[in-house]
């Protein structure tokens, strides 16, 4: 694997089609699976390395975001990367860049509705990266379910001709969704941030019980979440749009465990609804 940081060393050291894995660094096991995964098809797999302020509001933790370039080398390395793009902010936003990406009503929704411009900072910084990187795909964790579906609808509405992947969610043992801001948790709070997984792992296992009702499912939940400041729990269609108990439905929630924001979901699917209660207990662990 090398490391570049520019555009013209980027495009240098790309053989073949390329699979791209974007990251903010912070590299962890989830982080790996999507590179594994990424290179299972022998393609030149790129991870890119960007902390993306536009998509940090006021009073977010864009200077105290978790940061460990060689950390994170050794990991896109084990798991199979080829190139490590790790630019600066002024090779991604020139002093003349102007645009951004507006992802549509879905980007003020759920978590869009607590971090206002955050989805249009996540679509403009991605679409460059696209732009910058050439693949013919990418892939995405589904741990962040929304920023999935409004990449996969941006990638969509503009005809970029790239392929969205998105990855199981990988878990702790405990069924805690592994995720950058973990760090920030304390001893405490990190045995506290476990009622999340446990509190989907509830709704779920009414759903599968026969319960269809989505009121009631997220309040399942609602009453396991001791600890958690939460700032939204809802159940939607896979779209996103409203829920239908005659079809696949996902729970989403986020919240916070002290200061750290949080988020997880879990899928709801009709047709076997005994999935939805084992997803998280079986689901491949770090």
């Amino acid at each position: 694997m090398i490391i570049v940081r520019s555009a013209d060393e980027l495009r240098s050291a790309i053989t073949g089609p390329v699979s791209f894995v974007p990251t903010m660094g912070a590299l962890h096991a989830g982080h790996a699976s999507l590179i594994r995964l990424a290179s299972a098809d022998g393609s030149c797999v790129v991870v890119s390395d960007f902390v993306n302020p536009s998509q940090f509001g006021e009073g977010e933790d864009f200077e105290s975001y978790p940061r460990d370039l060689d950390g994170d080398a050794a990991i896109a390395e084990r798991a199979g990367a080829h190139i490590l793009y790790a630019p600066d902010v002024g090779e991604i936003y020139p002093p003349d860049f102007s645009t951004t990406i507006d992802p549509g009503p879905l980007a003020q929704e759920l978590c869009g509705a607590h971090r206002p411009g955050h989805f249009a900072g996540v679509a403009t910084v991605v679409v460059r990266l696209f732009g910058l990187v050439g693949p013919r795909r990418a892939i995405f964790g589904r741990k962040d379910y929304q920023q999935l579906a409004i990449l996969q609808r941006v990638t969509k509405d503009l005809a970029l001709g790239i392929e969205i992947v998105g990855a199981p969610t990988i878990r702790d043992a405990d069924g805690l969704a592994l995720s950058s801001r973990n760090a920030y948790l304390s001893a405490a709070e990190r045995s506290q941030a476990v009622v999340i997984p446990q509190a989907l792992q509830h709704a779920a296992e009414a759903y599968a019980e026969g319960q269809r009702d989505g009121v009631v499912l997220a309040e399942i939940g609602r009453k396991a979440l001791d600890g958690v400041t939460l700032e939204y729990l809802e159940v939607r269609s896979t779209d996103l749009g409203p829920y239908d108990p005659a079809l696949p439905a996902v729970l989403l929630l986020a919240g916070h465990v002290g200061t750290t924001r949080l988020i997880d979901n879990i899928v709801l699917d009709p047709t076997a609804p005994e999935r939805a209660a084992t997803q998280i207990s079986t689901k491949e662990y770090a």
